[in-house]
């Protein structure tokens, strides 16, 4: 196996490795307490939204940069329109597709999934970008692995963070954990892609982008943080504002984590 090959085969499991890795947490995880929900919503909400500004819709805008210069921000704004009105859609198809069968729980559930899913599109393709781009023009190949590695470290806990909600959602740790690893599968068919068509499909990417950040914006708004509020209020008087500042502090510090890893990576 040559250099090449290797590096490319690196980029290409390595992120979703680090999710599958990630979701494997949630067997350390069990549904006891109101305040434990509270908080790991907390925290799956302060990642994700993390994860939305700082790997989405800053890479979107300076993508953008290059090709539409002063209107940079067209597909930064049309693109995260777009996502939202997309789950807004498939949220509602979803409700009468489960209508008869605990439409709450499947169809967040399902709503969660393709969200997170359609999120790790253009993060795939973007590492295909990276790996084409570099072997292509015969540049520092290790380069386009670092940044595959970095993808792979963000990964990490994006992977808990969307076992978490979805286990919530369906009460089964073992279908959270697929359902999260099947979420990550897509990164390496859209890295493949992104590497054979580099040159091609690059002034997609901004729109890729924060088409992806408005779905997992929504997703937040819609379903994670009324889902801690509900939570909280289920405690009692007495307990109920204690649980609500374990769910801001846990939002925080994902939110900080994920900050940290995207900034430095």
């Amino acid at each position: 196996m040559t250099n090449e090959t290797l590096i490319l085969a690196l980029c290409l499991t390595l992120p979703c490795l680090a999710t599958t890795l990630g979701a494997t947490f949630i067997f350390f995880f069990n549904k006891t307490s109101h305040n434990l929900n509270i908080i790991t919503i907390g925290l799956a909400s302060g990642i994700m939204l993390s994860a939305s500004i700082w790997s989405l819709l800053v890479p979107a805008q300076e993508e953008s940069q290059a090709i539409w210069q002063n209107l940079s921000f067209l597909p930064v704004v049309l693109g995260f329109a777009l996502g939202g009105i997309f789950m807004i859609i498939l949220d509602f198809l979803s409700e009468k597709c489960f209508k008869n069968d605990k439409i709450t729980e499947k169809s967040r559930a399902f709503t969660l999934f393709s969200a997170i899913t359609v999120h790790n599109i253009p993060e795939g393709l973007s590492v295909g970008f990276a790996v084409g781009t570099a072997l292509s023009t015969h540049t520092n190949s290790l380069s386009a692995l670092l940044f595959a590695i970095g993808i792979a470290l963000q990964n990490l806990p994006e992977g808990l963070a969307t076992a978490i909600p979805l286990n919530n959602c369906l009460n089964s740790r073992k279908k959270s954990f697929w359902l999260a690893f099947l979420s990550g599968i897509v990164e390496p068919i859209f890295a493949l892609i992104g590497y054979f068509l580099a040159s091609s499909l690059s002034s997609l990417l901004p729109w890729l982008l924060s088409f992806s950040a408005g779905a997992m914006i929504y997703v937040i708004v819609e379903e994670l943080l009324p889902e801690m509020h509900l939570n909280s209020e289920a405690q009692t008087n007495s307990s109920s504002k204690l649980s609500s500042r374990y769910g801001i502090f846990a939002f925080l510090i994902g939110f900080i984590v994920m900050m940290i890893l995207d900034i430095c990576l």
